[in-house]
């Protein structure tokens, strides 16, 4: 519970510099438009920070944790943090209004693509787990 509840405060605070990076970053460069700097701070919040609240109250709840649980969470943590850094990546270069060749075009999106296939994976692990879990305590 414990990796849990540092997960949820790393991702709050991730969050929350995303946020400030977004709204400074713009601001000082003079950007009024859309940008994928404006997602971060929501990736992070929302997939980082209260998915790992949610885990908490879950492993409460179940004692759903295993071996495997480690696999699963290095695969989400890889997931969210590499589709929050693409996702950086791209908003920079777009403020910045910075001319991209379609094959780092392509490269950004394939890896934030990635990042999300990274995140499901580690997601669906992680709900076998807990499904397992809850199968067995039904049972008894």
């Amino acid at each position: 519970m414990k990796r849990y509840m540092n997960s949820a405060l790393l991702y709050a605070a991730l969050a929350l510099a995303g946020g400030v990076f977004y709204r400074e970053f713009t601001k000082f460069s003079g950007f009024s438009g859309k940008t994928a700097l404006a997602v971060v701070h929501t990736h992070y919040f929302l997939l980082g920070m209260v998915f790992f609240l949610l885990l908490l109250v879950l492993e409460k709840s179940f004692a759903f944790s295993g071996p495997k649980t480690g696999r699963a969470l290095a695969l989400y943590h890889a997931g969210l943090n590499l589709t929050a850094v693409m996702l950086a990546v791209r908003g920079v270069t777009q403020v910045r209004g910075l001319s991209l060749t379609a094959g780092m075009n392509a490269a950004l999106s394939g890896m934030a693509g990635i990042g999300h296939i990274l995140l499901g994976f580690g997601l669906i692990l992680l709900l076998l787990q807990l499904r397992a879990k809850v199968m067995s305590l039904a049972e008894n």
